[in-house]
């Protein structure tokens, strides 16, 4: 289970922790502002593909090395002043995209918070599988600054930090399905901020909404229990967000993240109904459906099947018990 995640995470002392600034890349650093670089630094890895949160508290100077085969998209968690990558200032959750084998220089006048993803350029069709403009791998091959959106951008930071805080504490409970769905997860925290910038493209064939439905739920089907990403679902139909969420709210009222959720709880609630005594916990199954934050979780399956999780893995425990005692 744990085979397929990755989890390093470590408290700074000194610059020179910064040289694995980003997991699978080396980083030529050097401190500008005055005083001892504190912080933290933490690695997501999921096969080849990563997610790394940085945290320092004074001025530094990074470099990428040119040798680099790999993709990295970061973000701008947080900034005391100025950020500066290339000719690019950025702003609070900018999204940064650093091609392979292109050597990058950036410069943080004051403490800073980053994230960055890094993967193969060739995953980038099924990642972003859906937007013709994102999944088409030469969009990434030329270096580019993307301006978030405030609210949007927000929201995709505070996500970011959850997921990690998330998979950091719960290291070793994944599968390859779920793997991949985390994955995906991380994935659209960048790509919402990358499309609040674009212009809207409403172009290209339009299916019928209730066809298009189908599809998608022949193609859930097929997935079983497993949870699936919007992202995979629009790769795997060949429709963009924007044209499977108008799909959903005219045959649902229901955006397709919200019907996903639903479907989600469904899977939550027959698996912990089943569930025989101690073999399982509610963190353990919410996490295998990409649920990371037990708290909202908890709300959800509340407000949905008007129990809490925890009752319906005791009923499960409950009637197994008189199964047995009948068996008897």
């Amino acid at each position: 289970m744990g085979q397929f995640l990755l989890v390093d995470s470590r408290k700074l002392d000194g610059f020179e922790g910064l040289h694995r600034a980003v997991h699978g890349s080396h980083v030529d650093v050097m401190q500008l502002g005055r005083g001892r670089l504190r912080g933290t630094l933490s690695h997501i890895g999921i096969g080849e593909f990563s997610l790394s949160i940085g945290t320092f508290n004074v001025g530094m100077r990074t470099q990428r090395v040119a040798s680099d085969d790999k993709l990295i998209i970061g973000m701008l968690l947080t900034a005391e002043d100025r950020v500066a990558h290339w000719s690019f200032d950025m702003q609070l959750n900018d999204v940064l995209v650093i091609p392979p084998l292109l050597e990058h220089d950036g410069v943080f006048h004051g403490g800073s918070a980053y994230a960055a993803m890094r993967f193969d350029l060739d995953e980038v069709t099924s990642l972003f599988g859906g937007e013709a403009r994102l999944s088409d791998p030469d969009t990434w091959r030329i270096r580019g600054h993307f301006r978030a959106d405030l609210e949007t951008g927000a929201i995709a930071s505070r996500r970011l930090v959850r997921i990690m805080s998330h998979l950091c504490t719960h290291s070793g409970g994944l599968t390859p399905s779920t793997a991949d769905f985390w994955k995906r997860s991380i994935v659209e925290c960048m790509a919402a901020n990358v499309m609040s910038s674009l212009p809207p493209d409403d172009n290209g064939w339009l299916p019928s909404a209730r066809r298009l439905i189908r599809r998608v739920e022949e193609y859930l089907d097929e997935a079983g229990t497993r949870p699936v990403h919007v992202s995979e679902i629009c790769a795997a139909m060949g429709v963009s967000r924007r044209t499977l969420h108008r799909a959903f709210q005219e045959v649902f009222s229901l955006g397709p993240a919200s019907f996903l959720r639903h479907k989600r709880l469904c899977a939550v609630h027959s698996i912990l109904h089943q569930s025989a005594p101690g073999s399982t916990t509610v963190a353990a199954v919410a996490m295998q459906q990409g649920f990371y934050e037990l708290g909202r979780f908890s709300q959800y399956y509340l407000a949905m099947f008007g129990e809490r999780p925890s009752q319906t893995l005791g009923i499960a425990s409950i009637q197994t018990a008189g199964d047995d005692i009948v068996g008897a």
